[in-house]
């Protein structure tokens, strides 16, 4: 990866500069997944699961019961 990007910036390819820095910016949470296999795939999938649940309640009016509702429906069993 970090040929590829050396090659990029010699290059002077600006159609990858996004990218490049993107790349440059999280080379090591990139790098995190090859070497031990983990990823962040937990915590977006939670999130999603959260936003479903805003989003069938159609806004959240009681912020202190919303808490406890993603408790009890997305808790771990012990």
């Amino acid at each position: 990866m970090a040929r590829w990007y050396n090659k990029v910036e010699e290059a002077g390819f600006h159609s990858f500069n996004v990218i490049a820095a993107t790349f440059h910016e999280h080379y090591d949470e990139i790098l995190n997944f090859y070497n031990n296999r983990s990823s962040n795939a937990l915590a977006e999938s939670f999130n999603a699961k959260v936003k479903l649940f805003r989003a069938n309640l159609r806004g959240v009016a009681d912020k202190k019961f919303f808490l406890f509702r993603i408790a009890k429906l997305y808790a771990y069993p012990h």
